[in-house]
Protein backbone atom coordinates (compact mmCIF):
# COMPACT_ATOMS: atom_id res chain seq x y z
CA UNK A 1 0.00 0.00 0.00
CA UNK A 2 1.08 3.57 -0.83
CA UNK A 3 1.87 6.05 1.77
CA UNK A 4 -0.96 8.65 1.38
CA UNK A 5 0.19 12.14 1.26
CA UNK A 6 -0.28 14.55 3.66
CA UNK A 7 -0.37 18.49 4.51
CA UNK A 8 2.07 19.98 2.15
CA UNK A 9 2.73 17.63 -0.18
CA UNK A 10 -0.94 17.46 -1.18
CA UNK A 11 -0.85 18.53 -5.47
CA UNK A 12 -4.15 18.98 -5.71
CA UNK A 13 -6.15 22.87 -4.98
CA UNK A 14 -9.40 21.87 -4.28
CA UNK A 15 -10.38 18.67 -1.80
CA UNK A 16 -13.67 17.61 -0.62
CA UNK A 17 -12.64 17.95 3.56
CA UNK A 18 -13.66 15.58 6.49
CA UNK A 19 -13.14 17.15 9.66
CA UNK A 20 -12.03 15.23 12.74
CA UNK A 21 -14.91 13.51 14.22
CA UNK A 22 -15.97 12.93 10.59
CA UNK A 23 -18.33 15.55 9.67
CA UNK A 24 -18.15 16.67 5.61
CA UNK A 25 -16.91 20.70 6.04
CA UNK A 26 -17.35 20.59 1.85
CA UNK A 27 -15.20 21.29 -0.95
CA UNK A 28 -12.26 23.42 0.20
CA UNK A 29 -9.04 24.96 -1.08
CA UNK A 30 -5.67 23.48 -0.03
CA UNK A 31 -4.54 26.52 1.96
CA UNK A 32 -8.50 26.82 3.88
CA UNK A 33 -7.98 22.78 4.15
CA UNK A 34 -4.32 23.41 5.90
CA UNK A 35 -5.51 26.02 7.91
CA UNK A 36 -8.36 23.91 9.11
CA UNK A 37 -5.76 21.16 9.96
CA UNK A 38 -3.34 23.34 11.90
CA UNK A 39 -6.63 24.94 13.92
CA UNK A 40 -7.14 21.52 15.37
CA UNK A 41 -3.69 20.60 15.47
CA UNK A 42 -4.11 17.43 13.05
CA UNK A 43 -2.79 16.32 9.59
CA UNK A 44 -4.41 16.67 6.50
CA UNK A 45 -4.38 13.69 5.02
CA UNK A 46 -5.45 12.37 1.29
CA UNK A 47 -7.38 9.95 1.68
CA UNK A 48 -9.33 9.44 -1.97
CA UNK A 49 -6.48 11.21 -4.29
CA UNK A 50 -8.78 9.60 -7.33
CA UNK A 51 -11.83 11.40 -6.46
CA UNK A 52 -12.59 14.21 -8.01
CA UNK A 53 -12.22 16.73 -6.25
CA UNK A 54 -9.73 14.79 -4.39
CA UNK A 55 -10.98 13.48 -0.91
CA UNK A 56 -8.97 14.35 2.15
CA UNK A 57 -9.42 14.34 6.23
CA UNK A 58 -8.62 16.11 8.99
CA UNK A 59 -6.54 13.27 11.10
CA UNK A 60 -3.21 12.36 13.34
CA UNK A 61 -1.43 10.86 10.62
CA UNK A 62 -0.18 8.36 13.11
CA UNK A 63 -3.22 7.25 14.30
CA UNK A 64 -4.43 6.57 10.56
CA UNK A 65 -1.51 4.77 9.42
CA UNK A 66 -2.49 2.53 12.30
CA UNK A 67 -6.57 2.87 12.30
CA UNK A 68 -5.70 1.34 8.60
CA UNK A 69 -2.72 -1.07 9.23
CA UNK A 70 -5.57 -2.32 11.63
CA UNK A 71 -8.14 -3.18 8.79
CA UNK A 72 -5.51 -4.51 6.46
CA UNK A 73 -4.69 -7.03 9.22
CA UNK A 74 -8.39 -8.07 9.83
CA UNK A 75 -8.94 -8.25 5.96
CA UNK A 76 -6.08 -10.76 5.75
CA UNK A 77 -7.29 -12.79 8.70
CA UNK A 78 -11.16 -12.89 7.58
CA UNK A 79 -10.39 -14.74 4.36
CA UNK A 80 -8.37 -18.05 5.55
CA UNK A 81 -11.10 -21.00 5.04
CA UNK A 82 -9.48 -24.33 6.63
CA UNK A 83 -10.82 -27.74 5.72
CA UNK A 84 -11.46 -29.48 9.21
CA UNK A 85 -12.27 -33.45 9.20
CA UNK A 86 -14.81 -36.02 10.41
CA UNK A 87 -14.14 -39.55 10.16
CA UNK A 88 -17.23 -41.93 10.49
CA UNK A 89 -16.77 -45.76 9.99
CA UNK A 90 -19.65 -48.19 8.48
CA UNK A 91 -20.62 -49.18 12.08
CA UNK A 92 -21.07 -45.52 13.64
CA UNK A 93 -23.25 -45.41 15.99
CA UNK A 94 -26.31 -43.07 15.49
CA UNK A 95 -25.28 -41.11 19.03
CA UNK A 96 -21.71 -40.73 17.72
CA UNK A 97 -23.03 -39.72 14.38
CA UNK A 98 -24.97 -37.11 16.15
CA UNK A 99 -22.04 -35.50 17.85
CA UNK A 100 -19.56 -35.37 14.61
CA UNK A 101 -22.73 -33.87 12.43
CA UNK A 102 -23.18 -31.35 15.64
CA UNK A 103 -19.56 -30.63 15.49
CA UNK A 104 -19.41 -30.40 11.46
CA UNK A 105 -22.43 -28.07 11.62
CA UNK A 106 -20.24 -25.96 13.86
CA UNK A 107 -17.23 -25.48 11.60
CA UNK A 108 -19.94 -24.52 8.68
CA UNK A 109 -21.27 -22.31 10.50
CA UNK A 110 -17.79 -20.54 11.57
CA UNK A 111 -17.32 -20.73 7.29
CA UNK A 112 -15.05 -23.57 7.12
CA UNK A 113 -15.41 -26.41 4.54
CA UNK A 114 -15.65 -30.30 6.47
CA UNK A 115 -14.36 -33.63 4.53
CA UNK A 116 -15.95 -36.27 6.19
CA UNK A 117 -14.16 -39.68 5.34
CA UNK A 118 -15.90 -42.74 5.93
CA UNK A 119 -13.08 -45.03 7.19
CA UNK A 120 -13.14 -48.55 5.04
CA UNK A 121 -10.77 -51.29 6.29
CA UNK A 122 -9.59 -53.89 4.99
CA UNK A 123 -12.37 -55.40 1.68
CA UNK A 124 -14.48 -53.13 3.33
CA UNK A 125 -13.13 -50.99 0.07
CA UNK A 126 -14.92 -52.86 -2.35
CA UNK A 127 -18.31 -52.65 -1.14
CA UNK A 128 -21.14 -51.08 -3.27
CA UNK A 129 -20.17 -47.93 -3.51
CA UNK A 130 -24.01 -46.85 -3.33
CA UNK A 131 -24.45 -48.50 0.43
CA UNK A 132 -20.98 -46.50 1.26
CA UNK A 133 -22.61 -43.20 -0.41
CA UNK A 134 -25.93 -43.95 1.75
CA UNK A 135 -23.37 -44.30 5.18
CA UNK A 136 -21.90 -41.14 4.36
CA UNK A 137 -25.73 -39.39 3.98
CA UNK A 138 -26.74 -40.46 7.36
CA UNK A 139 -24.05 -38.40 9.14
CA UNK A 140 -25.04 -35.50 6.49
CA UNK A 141 -28.49 -35.44 7.25
CA UNK A 142 -27.94 -35.10 10.80
CA UNK A 143 -25.68 -31.81 9.78
CA UNK A 144 -27.99 -28.50 11.26
CA UNK A 145 -26.30 -26.38 9.26
CA UNK A 146 -27.28 -25.25 5.27
CA UNK A 147 -24.48 -26.80 2.94
CA UNK A 148 -23.49 -27.43 -0.69
CA UNK A 149 -21.11 -30.27 -1.34
CA UNK A 150 -17.97 -28.54 -2.71
CA UNK A 151 -16.44 -32.01 -3.95
CA UNK A 152 -18.71 -34.76 -4.11
CA UNK A 153 -18.00 -38.62 -3.08
CA UNK A 154 -15.00 -39.86 -4.23
CA UNK A 155 -12.71 -42.66 -3.70
CA UNK A 156 -9.75 -42.46 -1.32
CA UNK A 157 -6.78 -44.21 0.30
CA UNK A 158 -9.04 -44.63 3.48
CA UNK A 159 -12.15 -44.88 2.13
CA UNK A 160 -14.72 -42.72 1.21
CA UNK A 161 -14.30 -38.87 1.22
CA UNK A 162 -16.81 -36.06 0.61
CA UNK A 163 -16.52 -32.06 1.14
CA UNK A 164 -19.50 -29.91 2.29
CA UNK A 165 -19.22 -25.97 2.80
CA UNK A 166 -22.08 -23.46 3.86
CA UNK A 167 -24.67 -22.71 1.70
Amino acid sequence: MQEPLINQRIRARELRVIGPKGENLGILTLEEALKIAEKYSLDLIEISPNATPSVAKVADFGRYLYEENKKSKQSKKSHSVEVKTVQVKLGTGNHDLALKAKKASEWLSEGNRVKVDLFLPGRAKYLDEKFLKERIERMLKLVSVDYKIADPAKKSPKGLTIIIERA
